[in-house]
C-alpha cells in the first residue's frame, strides 16, 4: 500500500471520520510505531503500526448496505430499556456497520448502513445540505399557509428553526399524504413541525437519502449498495458541498 495521510488511514479502519481522526491526532491519542504523532499531514504505509487509544487499527474494506427499517425498532446497537433494535433484524456479520442518521421507533424506511466513517460524516454533517425524502401522512386537512410556514422555517425548540419542502400528494377532509424533503438532521424534526400546528403524524417513511432510495425493497430487507452507486453518491456529495 502506498503511503497515505494518517487521518485517512484511521478513517479507513472504520473507527471514525477524517475530521474526528484529526482531533485524535491533535489530542495526542495516536501512536505510529510506538511514537506519539500530532502532525496532521503525517504519512503512513502498510507496514506501519498505528495505535489509537491503545488499540491497534488496520484499514478495512468498506461495506455499504440499504436497509428497509420496519416500525417498532429503534436505530441503535444497544438499548438500556431492552427495546428491539434494528440489529435484531440483521445477521451478526453486519453488527459492525453503523446507520447513517436515525429513524425513530415508529418510523419506517431507508437506512444506509456502512463502516465508512468519512461517508457517514458527509451524509450527516450539518454543513452539508443532503436531501432526505419522506412520505408522511396525517389524519387531518393540512392548510396551505401552514405548509408555507414550514417551508420558510418554524421554531420547534428554543433557538432551533426547522424547515422543509412539502408537496401534497393526496388529500381529503380527513387525510393528507405528503412528500417531504429535509436538508437538516434535527431529532424527530418532522413530527415536531406538525406538532407545532397541532397535528399528529400517522405514518412516516423515509424513501430516499441523497441519491440512494428504497426501490425494490421489502420491510426488514437489506441489500448491498453497488460500487457504481457509491461512486455516484460520492460525486453527488462533492457537487452538494461545492454549491453550499
Amino acid at each position: 500500500m502506498p503511503q497515505t495521510r494518517l487521518n485517512k488511514y484511521i478513517a479507513s479502519s472504520g473507527l471514525c471520520s477524517r475530521r474526528k481522526a484529526d482531533e485524535l491526532i491533535e489530542n495526542g491519542e495516536v501512536f505510529v510505531n510506538g511514537k506519539k504523532v500530532t502532525e496532521l499531514g503525517f504519512l503512513v504505509g502498510d507496514k506501519d503500526k498505528v495505535v489509537v487509544n491503545q488499540k491497534l487499527i488496520r484499514p478495512v474494506k468498506h461495506e455499504y448496505y440499504r436497509f428497509y427499517k420496519p416500525a417498532g425498532y429503534i436505530t441503535t446497537a444497544d438499548d438500556e430499556k431492552g427495546r428491539k433494535t434494528i440489529y435484531d433484524l440483521l445477521p451478526e456479520s453486519m453488527y459492525h456497520l453503523k446507520p447513517v442518521g436515525r429513524l425513530d421507533k415508529d418510523s419506517t424506511g431507508l437506512l444506509i448502513l456502512t463502516n465508512d466513517g468519512d461517508l457517514i460524516n458527509e451524509l450527516t454533517h450539518p454543513s452539508v445540505k443532503v436531501p432526505k425524502v419522506y412520505l408522511v401522512s396525517v389524519e387531518s386537512v393540512v392548510h396551505l399557509h401552514e405548509l408555507e410556514q414550514m417551508a420558510n422555517g418554524i421554531e420547534i425548540e428554543p433557538g432551533k428553526i426547522a424547515y422543509a419542502d412539502i408537496t401534497v400528494l393526496e388529500a381529503d377532509k380527513k387525510y393528507t399524504l405528503m412528500q417531504i424533503t429535509l436538508y437538516q438532521g434535527m431529532n424527530r424534526q418532522i413530527r415536531k413541525m406538525f406538532e407545532h400546528f397541532g397535528y399528529e403524524v400517522k405514518t412516516l417513511k423515509r424513501i430516499q437519502h441523497a441519491i440512494i432510495n428504497l426501490d425494490g425493497m421489502k420491510r426488514g430487507e437489506f441489500k448491498p449498495i453497488k460500487p457504481k452507486q457509491i461512486k455516484e453518491l460520492k460525486n453527488f456529495l462533492n457537487r452538494v458541498k461545492k454549491n453550499d
